[in-house]
C-alpha cells in the first residue's frame, strides 16, 4: 500500500508519499481500506513539530473507508462495514489500522467521504456548542473564521441551538459562504471589536494569534472564550489579570480527545451528526479533494487560508 510519512519535522516537503507493506490487524483492531482522509490543522502540528511525534511518522488523524480485515477480540464489526474515525494516527494511508474502540459506523445515506470530512470538525464543533459552552436559544455567539469548514460547522451548529451568530472572515467571496451557512452578520478581522464590544457571550476561536484579544474585549462580562486552535500561530503567554479586568471572563483550551474520552460520548457525537446531516439539518462543505500523492499541496492551500470547507485526501 502507500502511505505518507514524516522522517523530518519542517514545511509541506518532509511529507513522503512511500510504499509500505500492506498492515496486519492486532488485538482489537481493524484494517480499513480507505476512502478519504481528512486534512486538517492538527496534522500541520504535527508535521512541523509544534506537537511533536516520534520520528518516523505515519501521519492524518481522521479518515473512513470499508472494513477489510478485523483483529482478535473485535466484536460487532465485520469485513464490509463502513467505519469512520478521527483521532487515529496513519489515516494518510490506502489502509489504515484502526482501534475497533474508535471506530464508528457510518448509517446509510452518508458518503464515505461525507463521513472523513465530519468526523474532526463535526465532533469539534459539536462539544464546544454542546458541552464546553452548551449554546442556549438567544446567546450572542462569535465565530472567527466563518467560511472554514470548522467554522461553517459552528456557525450550523450554533443557529441549530438558536443563537444569534457573529463571524469574521477575510473576504467577500469568504462572506457569502458564512452567509450561507446561517451566520447572522459577517465582519472583517480588522473590524470585529467595535460593533460587538462587552456583548458575545462565547468566542470560538480557531485562528489564535491574530484574533485572540480582540476576542477578550467582545465578551460580556464572565462570558467564555474558547480557544480551540491556532491557525495564525499561538497566542502568547495571558495575564490572569486580564480576565479579571475585562469582566471576570472564562478562558479555556480544550481538545477533542478529552471530550470523547469514552466510546459511549464518541457513539453519541457521532450518532448526532450523523443524524443531522442525513435530516439535511447540517451542511457539510467539501472544498478540495486531492489524491493521496499530492498531501503536500494540501497542506499548502491549507496553511495559506487558500480554501474553505474541508479538504480531503483521496487514496
Amino acid at each position: 500500500m502507500h502511505a505518507i510519512i514524516v522522517s523530518a519535522q519542517g514545511g509541506p516537503e518532509v511529507l513522503e508519499y512511500v510504499e509500505r507493506p500492506d498492515p496486519v490487524p492486532g488485538d482489537g483492531e481493524l484494517v480499513v481500506d480507505v476512502a478519504a482522509s481528512g486534512v486538517n490543522f492538527i496534522d500541520i502540528y504535527h508535521r512541523s513539530g509544534a506537537y511533536p511525534l516520534d520520528l518516523p511518522t505515519s501521519i492524518g488523524s481522521e479518515g473512513a473507508g470499508t472494513v477489510s480485515a478485523v483483529g482478535p477480540g473485535v466484536e460487532g464489526v465485520a469485513v464490509g462495514d463502513t467505519v469512520a474515525w478521527a483521532n487515529v494516527l496513519g489515516s494518510y494511508a490506502e489502509k489504515a489500522v484502526v482501534p475497533a474502540a474508535r471506530a464508528v459506523p457510518v448509517p446509510d445515506g452518508v458518503s464515505a467521504d461525507v463521513a472523513a470530512a465530519a468526523m474532526l470538525q463535526g465532533m469539534t464543533a459539536h462539544y464546544l456548542t454542546h458541552s464546553t459552552h452548551e449554546v442556549r436559544e438567544g446567546d450572542r455567539v462569535l465565530v472567527h473564521a466563518g467560511a472554514g469548514g470548522m467554522g461553517q460547522l459552528l456557525v450550523q451548529l450554533a443557529k441549530l441551538k438558536g443563537a444569534t451568530v457573529f463571524t469574521t472572515v477575510s473576504t467577500s467571496e469568504k462572506e457569502k459562504l458564512a452567509r450561507e451557512a446561517g451566520a447572522d452578520e459577517v465582519l472583517r478581522y480588522d473590524g470585529f471589536v467595535e460593533p460587538l464590544r462587552r456583548s458575545i457571550d462565547v468566542v470560538y476561536d480557531g485562528v489564535g494569534r491574530t484574533t485572540f484579544d480582540g476576542g477578550l474585549e467582545v465578551l460580556r462580562p464572565r462570558g467564555l472564550m474558547a480557544l480551540y486552535g491556532a491557525a495564525s500561530g499561538p497566542v502568547p503567554p495571558v495575564d490572569p489579570q486580564v480576565l479579571n479586568r475585562q469582566g471576570s471572563l472564562f478562558l479555556t483550551r480544550p481538545t477533542l480527545i478529552h471530550y470523547i474520552a469514552d466510546r459511549e460520548e464518541l457513539l453519541r457525537r457521532a450518532s448526532d451528526l450523523f443524524g443531522w446531516i442525513s435530516s439535511g439539518q447540517l451542511r457539510i462543505s467539501i472544498s478540495h479533494r486531492y489524491p493521496l500523492a499530492d498531501a503536500r499541496q494540501a497542506h499548502e492551500d491549507l496553511a495559506g487560508r487558500r480554501t474553505h470547507g474541508k479538504l480531503l485526501l483521496i487514496p
